[in-house]
């Protein structure tokens, strides 16, 4: 779910935008800000992925709040919508901050491709660099075990639990083999009883739900015996 911080004035639009990313697109939560001063409040009270922000606003502009997110919060994406077209207007928004400039008017599907592709730049260049000792390729995915994420190719990054990315080494090591789960549970939870094997078979459902936007991968579990990363690709 990408939540957004929607910063406008115009009422009508704001609730335009709002029900059309939350329910025509999907996979949208947005919150409301009128102006630039309810804007920073909010933002201070909640996490958000993206900024959306008009320009010309009461009580406070877009641009001076975006110098102030930009201050305080560095890597938030943030995307201005706005009448103001000159180029001295869209230099404007930039040098404040701003990772897009949009001119109204424009359809909610724009905006919604604007928001993807700037996430998607950001994601990318929060993905951490890795030596080819640290990180295992599964399908579409890139795994750090030693900094417990997975991210996808999009650049959405997940953090693991040191067990799930234990369990998740294990496999990734032999894949393509059977590893037993006796292995599995003497080298992670130092035992092999049931509360133990019952907590594997937890950690590999949530595994799986992590990798599901891969129909290539999979993990085979052979009852009792052990469980097989599979990678079609």
């Amino acid at each position: 779910m990408t939540r957004v911080l929607l910063v406008e004035d115009d009422k009508n639009l704001s609730f335009i935008l709002k029900s059309s990313l939350e329910q025509m697109i999907g996979g949208y939560e947005i919150e409301v800000a009128t102006n630039g001063k309810e804007g920073l409040e909010k933002l201070a009270s909640g996490r958000f992925d993206v900024i959306v922000s008009d320009v010309e606003m009461p009580v406070m502009d877009g641009v001076t709040m975006v110098r102030q997110v930009r201050e305080r919060y560095p890597d938030v994406a943030i995307v201005f919508i706005t009448g103001l077209t000159t180029a001295r207007d869209v230099i404007n928004g930039y040098q404040s901050g701003a990772d897009f400039y949009i001119k109204k008017p424009f359809l909610p599907e724009e905006l919604d491709a604007h928001i993807q592709a700037v996430l998607k730049v950001k994601r990318s260049a929060s993905m951490p660099e890795a030596d080819g000792k640290d990180r295992y390729t599964i399908g579409k995915y890139s795994f750090f075990p030693s900094q417990n994420l997975l991210c996808d190719e999009d650049g959405y990054q997940r953090s693991l639990t040191p067990k799930e990315a234990k369990v998740l080494e294990m496999l990734c090591r032999r894949k393509g083999h059977l590893v037993s789960r006796e292995e599995i549970l003497i080298a992670i939870w130092q035992t092999a009883d049931f509360y133990s094997s019952r907590s594997l078979d937890v950690f590999i459902t949530k595994l799986r739900k992590y990798l599901a936007k891969d129909p290539h991968i999979g993990l085979k579990v052979q009852k009792g015996v052990g469980i097989e990363l599979e990678d079609g690709l």
